[in-house]
C-alpha cells in the first residue's frame, strides 16, 4: 500500500530537526534512511523539499510518500458507530494502532479511515493503545476538533471502560495518587501509581502526574474479576497502571500483568506457550465502552457505546453483545 501521509507538527515537536523527528517516531527507517528519503525528495514540508538539520516549527505541515513499508499484520475490521459531516465515533479493535509511530504507518486507524473516503485528514479527540479496544472520537474539521478536545481538557466527558483483573477486586474502590515513571523496571515507558490523599502536593522536582479513577466490580469467575474503570483524569497508561499499584494487574497485559517479563520476551517474539497461559488473551483485556459528551454543534449530551469484543467476551464464556 503506498500513500502520502500528511502530519502537522505541534508544540511539543517544535524545534526538533527534521531528520531527528523522522528517526524518532518513525522507526522503521533509521535515520540514514530517512536522511535518503529527504535527499530522494520523498520528505516535504509546507510543499518543500527541507534540510534535515532544519528545525520544525509548530504548525508545519510535513508530508511523507510512504512507499511499501513491511510491517506487523493488525485487525483492520473498524467499525464506524456514528457520523456525521463534524465527527465520527468509531469501534477500534483490540490490535490497531490510532496513529502512525514506531514499526507502523499504513497499520494505523488513521490510514484506513484516510482510505475509506470522507476522511481526508481525520483528528483524533481522544487515542488508544494499540491493544484497547472501543470508542475512538474523530473529528472531521478543526472547528470541531477544538470543541470536543475542549470537553476532554475539562474533564467533562464521561469515559466508562471495562477491564478483566486478575483477583477479585474489591465491590468498588476510589483510587487517587500519583503517576509517576517505574524505576524499578526494567522497561522505559512504564510508570507507576503511587496512592495519596486528595489534594496532595506534587513532590518537589518530581515528574509526577495526579489521576484519579473510580472502580466498581461487575462480576467474577475464575479467579479474574470484570470492573468498571471511570477515570476522572486523562493519563498515559492510568487504568493499568492504577490497578497494577492497587495489586489487581489486568488480564492479558503484558506490561502491567503478572509478570514484565513477558513484555520484554514479546518484543522479541519469544512468548513461551506457558507464557500465553498465564495471559489469558492474547492481548490487554481493556475495552473503552463509552464516552459521553457535547456534541460540538448542537450540543445535545450524547453517548456512544461499543460493544464488548468478541476476543473478551469469549474469556467470559459468553457470546458478544450487539
Amino acid at each position: 500500500m503506498t500513500r502520502e501521509m500528511r502530519f502537522e507538527i505541534h508544540e511539543k515537536d517544535a524545534g526538533k530537526p527534521v531528520l531527528e523527528f523522522l528517526a524518532a517516531r518513525f522507526t522503521y527507517h533509521c535515520a540514514e534512511a530517512w536522511a535518503r528519503l529527504i535527499a530522494e525528495g520523498r520528505v516535504r514540508v509546507n510543499g518543500g523539499v527541507p534540510d534535515g538539520r532544519a528545525a520544525l516549527r509548530a504548525g508545519d505541515r510535513l508530508c511523507y510518500e510512504a512507499g511499501e513499508i513491511p510491517e506487523p499484520p493488525v485487525e483492520t475490521g473498524f467499525t464506524v458507530l456514528a457520523e456525521d459531516a463534524l465527527m465520527a465515533a468509531i469501534d477500534k479493535p483490540g490490535n490497531l494502532p490510532c496513529h502512525p509511530g514506531g514499526r507502523y504507518f499504513n497499520h494505523t486507524l488513521w490510514a484506513l479511515l484516510k482510505a475509506r473516503g470522507g476522511f481526508p485528514d481525520p483528528i483524533f479527540i481522544n487515542r488508544l493503545d494499540r491493544e484497547t479496544s472501543g470508542v475512538v472520537l474523530v473529528g472531521k474539521t478543526k472547528e470541531a476538533a477544538q470543541n470536543l478536545s475542549k470537553q476532554f481538557a475539562s474533564h467533562s466527558v464521561v469515559k466508562r471502560y471495562t477491564v478483566f483483573v486478575e483477583g477479585l477486586f474489591p465491590e468498588r474502590a476510589d483510587a487517587a495518587g500519583w503517576l509517576m515513571p517505574d524505576s524499578g523496571s526494567a522497561v522505559r515507558k512504564k510508570r507507576r501509581f503511587v496512592p495519596a490523599a486528595p489534594g496532595s502536593a506534587c513532590p518537589a522536582g518530581a515528574a509526577w502526574e495526579w489521576a484519579e479513577t473510580a472502580f466498581e466490580r461487575t462480576g467474577a469467575q475464575d479467579g479474574m474479576s470484570v470492573v468498571t474503570a471511570t477515570p476522572r483524569t486523562g493519563r498515559l497508561h492510568q487504568i493499568r497502571a492504577t490497578l497494577l499499584g492497587l495489586g489487581y494487574p489486568v488480564v492479558g497485559d503484558k506490561l502491567y500483568g503478572v509478570d514484565e517479563n513477558l513484555f520484554i520476551r514479546f518484543c522479541s517474539d519469544a512468548l513461551t506457550d506457558s507464557d500465553l497461559s498465564r495471559l489469558r488473551m492474547g492481548r490487554q483485556a481493556l475495552h473503552a465502552g463509552s464516552l459521553t459528551f457535547h456534541h460540538p454543534r448542537f450540543g445535545a449530551r450524547t453517548e456512544i457505546t461499543a460493544p464488548l469484543p468478541a476476543d473478551m467476551a469469549a474469556l467470559l464464556g459468553a457470546a458478544p453483545a450487539g
